[in-house]
C-alpha cells in the first residue's frame, strides 16, 4: 500500500501539494478561531469587493485556498483528489508535464472565478459578500475533459453525457442555493477550459 501511495504521490504531484496546503491552511483557521467564523475567513485570504477595491488584489489567489467548515473543505479536496491526479497523468509529458499543467489550470481557473465574481458582486452591489474556496479552480479542472470534447482523436476517450452531467452538477447548485458562488464555478469553469484549448492549440502547431 505504501508504495501504490508512494507511486500516486509522484505521479501526481501538484495535485497532492495543492490539497495539503488547503488542509494546512484549515487547521491554522480552526486553530485560530474557527473555519466558519468570517472574521478569521478574511484575516487568512478570503475576498470581498470592497477588500478588492481597496487595493487587496491578492486575496484573489488567497481566497482559492480557505474554507467555511470542513464539509466546505471535504467536498473541495475530494473533486480536487479526482479530477487531479487524472489530469496529471493524462497531461504527463509533452509540451508541459502533467504537474506544472495542473498548476497552471488550478490557478488560472481560480483567479477567473474570482474575477467573474468580483465583476458580479460589484454590479450588484454586493460590496461586503464573503468569498472563498477552492471551487472555481477544481471546475476548472472538469473545464479541462470539457475542452477535450473539442480536440479530435482525445473526445473518443471521454463520455460525452458524463461530461455534461457533470457540468450541470458544477453550475446547478449555485442556481437554486444562494450560499455558494454559482459566478465562480462558472468562471472556472470557462477558465479551464480557454487554458485547456490554448495548450492544444500550441502542441498541434508544434
Amino acid at each position: 500500500m505504501d508504495t501504490i501511495a508512494q507511486t500516486a504521490a509522484t505521479i501526481a504531484l501538484a495535485t497532492f501539494v495543492l490539497i495539503a496546503i488547503n488542509v494546512i491552511v484549515f487547521i491554522i483557521e480552526t486553530v485560530a478561531g474557527g473555519s466558519t467564523n468570517i472574521d478569521v475567513a478574511r484575516r487568512f485570504g478570503a475576498m470581498t469587493v470592497w477588500d478588492l477595491e481597496h487595493g487587496q488584489w491578492w486575496r484573489m489567489i488567497t481566497s482559492m485556498f480557505v474554507h467555511f467548515g470542513i464539509t466546505h473543505l471535504a467536498c473541495n479536496m475530494l473533486s480536487l483528489f479526482n479530477l487531479g491526479v487524472l489530469v496529471e497523468r493524462i497531461f504527463g509529458s509533452g509540451l508541459l508535464g502533467g504537474s506544472l499543467f495542473m498548476l497552471v489550470v488550478y490557478f488560472v481557473s481560480g483567479l477567473c472565478g474570482n474575477l467573474l465574481t468580483w465583476r458580479v458582486q460589484k454590479s450588484r452591489g454586493e460590496y461586503y459578500v464573503v468569498s472563498a474556496g477552492a471551487s472555481g479552480a477544481i471546475c476548472g479542472l472538469l473545464g479541462v475533459y470539457v475542452a477535450m470534447l473539442f480536440v479530435p482523436g482525445l473526445n473518443q476517450f471521454l463520455d460525452f453525457k458524463a461530461v455534461l452531467l457533470n457540468v450541470a452538477l458544477c453550475i446547478a447548485p449555485g442556481l437554486t442555493n444562494k450560499e455558494i458562488n454559482m459566478w465562480a464555478h462558472l468562471g472556472g469553469l470557462i477558465g479551464g477550459i480557454v487554458v485547456t484549448l490554448a495548450y492544444f492549440a500550441v502542441l498541434f502547431v508544434r
